[in-house]
């Protein structure tokens, strides 16, 4: 069986760093602590978005070593650091960008895989379909206290930022298995298209992440994706409501938006 040292597999202080960022952000919004609650909201969506990045890239990562790849121990895959990613800018600095922008979270290629150590088109496929399915964990873990039923006392702003994490994760999910060369929907498929087939669309994979967000920007697109998103996200209990205001409060350099009371809606 495939296997990494403890070394390799130890958790990096950068990871944790991010955690713990994570963690007290979240005081932050439940207690209402802070002086801004944009600025909280903001604080706590992107550590966490960053977290499930790492998370994305470490389960492509630890899939390969089960497949085959023993050398994503040696690059610092296993120890969920980002700063250890081959595309930083791809992996951290565009997705964040993304968020900030759009709200939409769309996770870029970040670890190399030698994927010559790999036998198998089976084992291709389920490396690359690694990082979306757990965008899609991530996903229905933040959207549990919805669809359980037990956000009855949370705090408003607390449940507005859950809200607009669960869209990133879900966006995540579903951009990312776009079969765009590319994304990892592509890299799914692409083990069974023929040799010819792969060369020809080769050459398009570093512009594929590019492309997609361009046509998020095309009025007809976005709405028709957003609309889809929201049937998603209303099927675990999620609501339009929810992540409209999350999305405002995270936009701290805009003002505090003057949110009218949750008591007496009907979501």
């Amino acid at each position: 069986m495939p296997t990494a040292t403890r070394g390799e597999r130890r958790v990096s202080p950068v990871f944790l760093a991010l955690v713990a960022i994570m963690g007290v952000s979240i005081w932050a919004v439940w207690t209402d602590f802070s002086a801004s609650p944009g600025f909280a909201v903001f604080l706590f969506v992107v550590s966490g978005w960053v977290v499930s990045l790492c998370l994305h890239e470490y389960a492509h990562a630890r899939t390969a070593l089960h497949g085959g790849d023993l050398t994503v121990g040696a690059k610092g895959y296993l120890t969920l650091d980002p700063l250890k990613y081959t595309h930083a800018l791809l992996s951290i600095v565009l997705p964040v960008i993304f968020v900030i922008m759009g709200g939409i979270g769309l996770p870029g290629g970040a670890v190399f895989i030698e994927r010559h150590r790999i036998r198998g088109r089976w084992k291709h496929s389920m490396i690359s379909a690694a990082g979306p399915l757990t965008n899609a964990a991530f996903a229905v873990v933040v959207t549990a206290p919805f669809w359980l039923g037990t956000m009855d006392g949370v705090p408003d702003h607390f449940r507005y930022a859950l809200g607009f994490m669960a869209q990133l994760q879900v966006t995540a999910a579903i951009l990312n298995f776009l079969p765009v060369p590319g994304l990892d929907g592509y890299g799914v498929i692409e083990p069974w298209l023929s040799y010819k087939v792969r060369r020809q669309v080769e050459p398009f994979a570093p512009f594929g992440i590019l492309a997609v967000f361009g046509f998020l920007w095309i009025p007809e697109v976005n709405h028709a994706f957003f609309d889809m998103i929201d049937a998603v996200l209303r099927s675990l209990d999620v609501t339009a409501w929810d992540t409209y205001w999350g999305q405002e409060l995270f936009r701290f350099w805009q003002g505090t938006p003057d949110i009218p009371p949750l008591s007496g809606i009907v979501l």
